[in-house]
């Protein structure tokens, strides 16, 4: 996801490269950043955030504690802290990095790798109008950013953090089927990409709803009222909407 914003923000010309400093426990993987976007390394904590006014914390929930714990000897009112951490509200970010510091908290998916990602933010009350600006200009670089109450954010972690991976398993199923139906496998992952793709894009140019869309294509008796009933018989429904509100729990869990 750090690669994924670092890609949006050089594309969209919001700093050149040379002012992005990265920090990766992993060495490796921070010499492949600096190779690829000719980033800068940044040798320790206290480095980093003597050079960078806006810090964006894309780690694991599980490692919260100890990163700011690390980080927050270093943090002062200067400081613009994003935190991209699944389930930590900005109450445990206050309690970890410190009272001066500034704070969002804000919730990408995965599809930002492609500069079409869907992100969610919520601003502390220590954040000001230019800080919820920079985070909107900063996720708006790889696809569409909202603001709205942290008390949402959760659920948008289980609908849109998490729902590629819902989309993927479909993707995969869907695929499955056509080769279960006889289709060559390379026929049946093109096809199911495009159908996927297309779909999506419809959905998003024509704005209609979702049900008006599916009745376009379902004719009385016909081929995909029948997949549909079989899909209804599965409580195919019912099963997505409960995997978004399994995965809002498990936000609500890491932050706990």
């Amino acid at each position: 996801m750090a690669e994924a914003l670092i890609r949006g923000i050089i594309a969209a010309g919001l700093l050149a490269p040379e002012r992005i400093y990265v920090m990766e426990p992993n060495t490796t993987r921070m010499d492949t950043l600096c190779a690829a976007y000719n980033v800068q390394a940044a040798a320790s904590v206290a480095e980093l955030c003597a050079q960078c006014g806006t810090l964006l914390a894309a780690v694991k929930p599980q490692v919260a504690r100890q990163v700011l714990a690390a980080y927050a000897p270093h943090l002062n009112e200067r400081h613009l802290l994003i935190s991209i951490m699944a389930g930590i509200s900005l109450a445990h970010l206050r309690q970890s990095a410190g009272e001066r510091v500034r704070l969002i908290r804000a919730m990408p998916n995965t599809p930002a790798l492609i500069l079409a990602g869907a992100t969610a933010y919520s601003p502390a009350p220590s954040a000001t109008t230019e800080d919820c600006s920079l985070a909107q200009t900063i996720f708006a670089a790889v696809g569409n950013a909202l603001e709205m109450p942290e008390s949402l954010l959760d659920a948008v972690t289980g609908l849109s953090g998490s729902g590629p991976g819902y989309v993927f398993l479909f993707l995969e199923a869907l695929i499955e089927g056509g080769v279960l139906a006889g289709l060559p496998r390379q026929a049946a992952e093109e096809l199911a990409l495009q159908t996927l793709y297309g779909s999506a894009k419809l959905a998003l140019e024509s704005r209609e709803h979702p049900a008006v869309l599916k009745g376009k294509v379902t004719s009385p008796g016909g081929t995909t009222i029948t997949g549909i009933h079989a899909l209804e018989q599965g409580a195919f429904r019912g099963l997505i909407m409960d995997a978004v509100q399994t995965a809002t729990r498990r936000s609500q869990e890491l932050g706990g």
